[in-house]
């Protein structure tokens, strides 16, 4: 690709991901905006968009960046260092925070206990980007949720018959309690290969790697099968995306939630799957 044509890529895929925070109202002024960071392309994406947005546009918040250590041996380190490179240079305030040290365990020795590693490491993050975000008065958490990780969460949760998901659909989500900080998803229409091909073209140091824990859950089944079906029909993932905006209504009435317990954040029961999975792994190990 020639460097105009480079060029010319980069700030229309950056122009997309303005549009879908500008019309759907993702980011308000006076907000405090956190990144989950991870160091992975999409997540340094929106840290890049969104900065140079808090400094160009006439939107005033702040922001800042959020990564946490999932305890992945030979896998964690690399992103962990590409978050850190990627805040440093924007300037960017950075909190960075660990499973062993916040929960006393890690996904290396959850992993012996589930099929698959994801369960207890999308669990333990979800909980700790969320009572991390709020503690440091932030109003917003945005994800680095693509194209197509929205694609394959719906079709999971259809695929499960888990309707009370679909409320989770969406470039944003709405606070439906005090402590739980809303989700904004600035990539929501933006294809997972475009993400990867401006981190190359950028020369942004990101890490590319894939979880080694990835390739033994469902989302990672259907993530290849949806690559195939859009390598066959390029616009699939599009098409499918359209479809669920058009046709799914979501119930998003109101939402019983209690604060657990034993920590006291937010949770769909009394005891939260943080508290629930994390004292059944100390048992076990």
């Amino acid at each position: 690709m020639k460097p105009l044509e480079s060029n010319n890529f980069c700030l229309e895929l950056e122009k997309r991901v303005k549009n879908t925070i500008n019309d759907y109202e993702l980011i308000n002024d006076g907000d405090k905006v956190a990144v989950a960071l991870s160091g992975g392309k999409d997540s340094v994406l929106v840290l890049h968009i969104l900065n140079k947005l808090c400094r160009e546009s006439d939107i005033n918040f702040e922001l800042l960046a959020i990564t946490i250590d999932e305890g992945i041996k030979g896998y964690r380190e690399n992103g962990i260092k590409s978050a850190r490179k990627n805040a440093s240079q924007l300037g960017v305030d950075y909190y960075e925070l660990s499973l062993e040290d916040e929960l006393g365990l890690t996904i290396d020795r959850a992993s012996k206990f589930y099929k698959t590693a994801c369960i207890p490491c999308g669990v333990f993050r979800r909980y700790l980007l969320n009572r991390t975000a709020y503690q440091l008065g932030s109003d917003k958490l945005a994800t680095g949720h693509n194209l197509d990780d929205e694609v394959q969460s719906f079709l999971m949760s259809f695929a499960r018959a888990d309707v009370r998901r679909f409320s989770k659909f969406g470039p944003k989500q709405d606070r439906i309690h005090p402590k739980m900080v809303p989700r904004i998803k600035p990539l929501w229409i933006i294809p997972e290969k475009e993400v990867g091909k401006w981190a190359i073209l950028q020369k942004v140091d990101v890490h590319l790697a894939e979880c080694p824990y990835a390739h033994k859950s469902l989302r990672s089944r259907l993530k290849n099968y949806l690559n195939n079906l859009e390598e066959n029909k390029p616009g699939t993932k599009m098409k499918m995306l359209d479809f669920f905006k058009k046709s799914i209504q979501v119930d998003k009435g109101e939402v019983k939630l209690y604060e657990c317990q034993i920590c006291g954040e937010p949770s769909s029961a009394v005891i939260c799957k943080a508290c629930e999975i994390s004292d059944i792994i100390k048992k076990k190990y």
